[in-house]
């Protein structure tokens, strides 16, 4: 009796203590997993005080983390500053390391085993898991880059994806973009990459391939090429009737206006944003390929002014349906 006497006192006196601090604390990061064979998924929920929606940040192509960034050079963080400039308007993210990467590294498969369908199939469970998480009926999906085209084919048929917003993506199937890209290789290496393009949109793989071509049409990455190159971003958006934020920068060096408001034709009904001077990782840059290239390795550089304001104000105004 005599040491609870004694310890309560105590008690009472840092309880105002701990209420304000917790008052004045930020959102709480939690590391989680999600059950998945071979090995679960890997991610951080970070939730803010009284979250009223989540969302979940789907990573773009290549080797590209949680955080959003990736040992091919990129160390923008532009993920997490991301899911922090939400949760400083009260919505809670889990942003994620997709299949086959960092803290998920176990459960990719072999690169000849993977498949577009896989990444989809990862993303409706991440929002099953997120709304589950916050306590909400569905969570949005926030797609960058490649992500934006992996929550379109995600938000097929699933009662659990409030909604979508789609940063710094496509809007012409993959095909189309890739030859854009490859425009400026020197003769024969450009006729030969459009040649075995041509093979992969049609299903077919392709035997012979030039060494300098190897990165991109590697036999090993051709069955995911294969299940890629088909896709559609606007007809899939077309084919979507939530509701749709497409955000995009004018000094994007991967992905131009012209593919966001082509996105944007294919619904009326969606929101279309133009950040001016923002470039793919969503900090501000200019036209000038090398000053913009710079932003990549820069994570103390915050995100272009407006960019999580936006997301943010859209989500709360369409609410959780």
């Amino acid at each position: 009796m005599t040491s609870i006497l004694l310890k309560a006192p105590a008690m009472l006196m840092l309880t105002p203590a701990l209420l304000a601090a917790s008052l004045l604390a930020g959102p709480v990061s939690t590391e989680i997993a999600l059950p998945s064979q071979p090995a679960s998924l890997h991610g951080t929920l970070l939730t803010p005080d009284g979250a009223t929606a989540v969302a979940v940040i789907l990573p773009g192509s290549g080797p590209t983390d949680r955080d959003g960034n990736s040992p091919l050079g990129v160390a923008a963080s532009t993920y997490r500053l991301l899911a922090e400039g939400l949760a400083e308007q009260g919505i809670a993210t889990v942003r994620i390391d997709k299949r086959g990467i960092a803290a998920s590294a176990a459960a990719g498969p072999a690169e000849a085993d993977l498949r577009f369908d896989a990444y989809a199939a990862d993303a409706r469970a991440w929002a099953t898991e997120a709304a589950a998480r916050a306590g909400l009926p569905c969570a949005w999906l926030i797609g960058h880059s490649e992500g934006a085209l992996v929550a379109l084919k995600a938000a097929e048929n699933d009662d659990k994806i409030c909604g979508l917003i789609l940063l710094s993506g496509a809007g012409r199937p993959a095909g189309a973009v890739i030859r854009e890209q490859l425009a400026t290789l020197p003769e024969p290496m450009k006729t030969q990459a459009f040649a075995a393009l041509t093979e992969l949109e049609a299903g077919r793989t392709v035997a012979d391939t030039p060494p300098a071509l190897a990165a991109l049409f590697r036999p090993s990455v051709q069955p995911y090429l294969i299940s890629w190159l088909p896709l559609d971003p606007a007809a899939l958006f077309a084919a979507y009737d939530g509701p749709v934020f497409i955000g995009q920068g004018t000094t994007d060096l991967q992905i131009g206006v012209a593919d966001a408001q082509a996105l944007a034709a294919a619904d009326p009904k969606a929101t279309l944003k133009l950040w001016h001077g923002v470039n793919h990782l969503l900090k501000t840059a200019p036209a000038d390929r090398a000053a913009n290239m710079a932003t990549y390795a820069d994570p103390a550089l915050p995100l272009a002014p407006g960019v999580a304001e936006d997301v943010g104000a859209f989500i709360r105004a369409n609410g959780t349906p």
